[in-house]
């Protein structure tokens, strides 16, 4: 708990998603004074150069965990009207619904690798499904191959944003109110003794090793988080995405869909697929496919490498049943690592750890966007009340991992 004399060092480590909506929401907390209180952002490449610029930033208030997901869902609204969202990053509501096709056919599947489910169809969204007809404005898919849509949302429980415009506009805005952006990859947090005292890190420009002060320290650095905090359980998915520019303006829906494609190759028997299809207020649609493992983590997200045979896999895949999509222009080939908590009970983890101010705020797999402003609200709220005051998430606690 802040008093009135303390002065306070505050290292967050990570420019993602987190890390931002972390800063953002110290720089707003009641207590936070810049003449007595130093927020810094240790970033290792770029801000948002990871999943957060890399996502597909559709928002649900069927998301999980149930727990901050509510909170997270009225903070993106609130920001939105404060900030101007709409304009800023690509704030809007959207129909969300599952549709199931059968694809025209496009030769044999590239990869024979294991696939990895990226689940965000979870327990509570498939519950969430209706049945209902085809939208009038789903209009960009072709009819002949349809065989059925169902809505997976309420007018209001689904909306967008456009995860690299949010990130980076969010960090802007928390430098704004004074937190500082630095850049090099961090080597090491001492906390001995039991208590936070300084984070080491390698300058990204000149490779020097330097040291600074830090009386609290929140690490979110997603699927790196285990660089630095080695205990904390959270492995990596490498995900795949291409951002397409359709021949024409499409309707404002993110999908996700059932595929039945014939393969000759392989005595007709079908390829399924399920990639996802967001469109954006851009003009442009966002296309992810399965998740693999099959690269390990490299060093950073500037080191990410990206599989041409998967990118085509998506492609195939979408312009398999979308004339608009397949005759569109591809804008962006690329991949990204998605934070999995592998404890039995899930996560993320948001909290304490049993250091002195040493926080986690980590392995918030696909819905990292999601849940960012909840997460950043009850980072500040730890920092400066010592514990989470607008949402109980005890069952999120580090501690129980560590």
């Amino acid at each position: 708990m802040v008093t009135s004399n303390n002065r306070r060092e505050i290292v967050i480590i990570g420019g993602g998603v987190i890390g931002c909506c972390s800063a953002y929401y110290l720089t707003r907390h009641p207590s936070y004074d810049p003449s007595r209180h130093s927020i810094t952002v240790l970033e290792a490449s770029e801000i948002a150069g990871g999943a957060s610029g890399k996502a597909g930033g559709l928002l649900a208030e069927w998301a999980y965990p149930g727990n901050i997901v509510g909170l997270s869902y009225k903070l993106h609204i609130e920001l939105a009207k404060e900030h101007n969202g709409k304009d800023r990053w690509g704030y809007r509501e959207v129909n969300c619904g599952q549709l199931m096709m059968k694809g025209r056919p496009f030769g044999e599947k590239a990869s024979g690798v294991e696939d990895v489910d990226l689940q965000k169809r979870s327990a509570g969204a498939l519950s969430k499904l209706k049945s209902a007809g085809v939208p009038k404005d789903l209009d960009w898919f072709v009819p002949d191959l349809l065989r059925a849509y169902e809505s997976m949302s309420g007018p209001g429980e689904t909306a967008q944003v456009h995860p690299y415009l949010f990130t980076t506009s969010i960090a802007k805005l928390a430098e704004e109110k004074g937190a500082k952006i630095l850049y090099g990859g961090v080597t090491d947090i001492d906390y001995s003794e039991g208590t936070a005292k300084s984070v080491t890190y390698t300058e990204k420009e000149t490779g020097e090793s330097k040291t600074i002060p830090a009386t609290d320290v929140i690490v979110s650095a997603g699927p790196w988080t285990r660089s630095v905090l080695p205990k904390v359980p959270i492995s990596a998915t490498r995900a795949h995405s291409v951002v397409v520019r359709p021949t024409r303006p499409v309707s404002e829906y993110c999908l996700f869909t059932e595929l039945e494609i014939p393969d000759e190759s392989k005595r007709g028997r079908p390829i399924v697929a399920a990639p996802e299809i967001y469109a954006r207020p851009d003009e442009t649609v966002y296309c992810c496919g399965d998740g693999d493992r099959t690269v390990p983590l490299p060093k950073t997200t500037a080191d990410v490498e990206v599989d041409p045979e998967r990118i085509e896999d998506i492609v195939k895949q979408v312009g398999s049943i979308s004339d608009e999509l397949r005759d569109g222009e591809i804008r962006a080939r690329q991949a990204c690592y998605l934070p999995n908590v592998t404890a039995l009970q899930g996560g993320p983890l948001v909290g304490l750890t049993d250091a002195k101010g040493l926080y986690v705020a980590a392995g918030h797999s696909c819905w990292g966007i999601q849940n960012a402003p909840g997460t950043g609200k009850v980072m500040s709220e730890f920092v400066f009340d010592g514990k989470a005051k607008s949402a109980k998430i005890g069952s999120l606690d580090p501690r129980n991992y560590m």
